[in-house]
């Protein structure tokens, strides 16, 4: 039976492997010894290791950057494990594929046998698809383990990510891609066999360059290694072929993923946090990995308003007018204008008045939707409304001498309340004194 069983497994898991496939393939570690990063999580004495190493795997999601191990880790645990290993791509596969697999599942467990069935980009399956894995998780037919780029809390549905542990693999660090480099260098299975030629500050610079991204760091080396210049002796890697190879990365980037709504984030929290240098280099993130300068231009509208306010009035103007110009111009020259106004909002003073106002408004709003509006401020437009006493005591303001009057505007359930608070930043200062001179007047003049 065991025979049997790794035979299975092998013609699931293991493929031969050349000197023609990608060096990435090529040098996909087969061990758990020979995984590089992730030492929070498979370090000695380690949840995710413990559990690997005692054969108790059960259902999870690896969540992570692209080229961090997810599915390589997922392999190595089929290498390890006593059960079969199915490899499943939410890409290409659907409801139906999904139902055979699963009913194959089922007939090994009614053998006996364990499945764990690996799900590559496991975001990409749609509710139904996902809701197809739960009787079968629920009752053990498989041991679920999914692969995901996308935070599991948006992209997962709430069933099926409670029944799965969540293990956060990070960016390989610098000295993690560094490590996995030199041993593409000279293992066997990469260029061990060739002569390379490729100083120590080349090698660390495309670790640099790989941002955490193990596929890319092997990618870029064998493209370097595959442009250098050939020798009597080998191959030889310099400066300049380097260079020609990583200048034009392509940058990554999913307008609807996290990753769009991370980098928002930062560019909103640096401008709030008076950071404009923080906040130019966000900004440049999002254009030039292809974000659509539209959309920044309006959530640079919203934040003149939640954040700036009143404290500075002509934010709202001006971000108006930015948008305007990005409108009108498009790329690449609206990045200056863009810019003009990141750098104008992190250092104009700050307001979140306005915003607090409407947030505790509505609040009350919700809860009160049937307060009557004081009749005293309603508008008579027939004699019944007036025999109803429609706008009976209203005060035209234009005909005071103070433009004012002690009229009471909120129901009498919210008499008193007060939702804009101004703050002493900027130009609200100013109408932090005017207002408090409104409400001692107003106090002073009520019956």
């Amino acid at each position: 039976m065991g025979q049997k069983q790794d035979m299975r497994q092998q013609s699931l898991f293991a493929r031969e492997t050349s000197l023609r496939d990608p060096l990435a393939s090529r040098l996909r570690p087969k061990r758990l010894e020979d995984y590089v990063g992730q030492e929070q999580l498979l370090g000695e004495g380690k949840v995710l290791r413990q559990l690997i190493e005692q054969d108790q795997v059960s259902s999870m999601i690896f969540w992570g950057p692209p080229g961090v191990g997810k599915t390589t880790l997922a392999r190595i645990i089929a290498a390890r494990t006593q059960a079969q290993f199915i490899d499943f791509s939410a890409v290409t596969s659907g409801i139906k594929e999904i139902r055979e697999v699963m009913d194959r599942a089922e007939r090994g467990r009614l053998l006996g046998e364990r499945t764990i069935l690996f799900v590559d980009e496991i975001h990409r399956f749609n509710k139904a698809q996902q809701d197809a894995f739960l009787p079968f998780v629920e009752k053990g037919s498989i041991v679920l383990i999914g692969a995901t780029t996308e935070n599991p809390s948006f992209e997962i549905n709430s069933a099926l990510l409670s029944r799965c542990r969540v293990f956060v693999l990070q960016a390989l660090s610098e000295a993690d891609l560094y490590r996995l480099l030199c041993r593409a260098l000279t293992d066997p299975g990469g260029f061990g066999g060739q002569a390379i030629e490729m100083a120590d500050e080349l090698v660390r610079a495309i670790a640099a360059f790989a941002g955490g991204d193990a596929r890319v760091a092997l990618n870029t080396l064998e493209m370097v290694v595959l442009n250098g210049e050939r020798t009597a002796g080998g191959t030889r890697v310099t400066r300049e072929i380097l260079e020609q190879c990583t200048s034009r990365r392509s940058l990554l980037y999913d307008k609807n993923g996290e990753e769009h709504y991370n980098l928002i984030s930062a560019l909103h929290k640096s401008m709030r946090n008076s950071d404009p240098d923080a906040a130019v280099y966000w900004l440049a993130r999002m254009l030039e990995a292809g974000e659509d300068p539209l959309y920044v231009a309006r959530r640079l509208v919203r934040f003149a308003s939640e954040d700036v306010g009143l404290a500075d009035s002509r934010a709202m103007e001006l971000a108006v007018a930015a948008y305007q110009a990005c409108h009108f111009i498009g790329m690449p020259e609206c990045t200056v204008s863009l810019t003009q106004m990141v750098v104008y909002l992190s250092v104009a003073p700050k307001s979140n008045a306005c915003y607090t106002a409407y947030s505790a408004a509505a609040k009350d709003a919700r809860q009160m939707l049937a307060e009557p509006v004081p009749l005293v401020i309603r508008n008579a437009v027939t004699k019944l409304m007036k025999d109803l006493h429609y706008g009976e005591g209203y005060v035209y303001a234009h005909d005071t001498q103070d433009k004012l009057s002690a009229m009471q505007c909120l129901p009498d359930s919210l008499a008193g309340r007060r939702y804009y608070i101004p703050t002493a930043q900027g130009s609200e200062a100013r109408i932090q004194e005017r207002l408090e001179r409104i409400r001692l007047w107003k106090q002073e003049h009520s019956s």
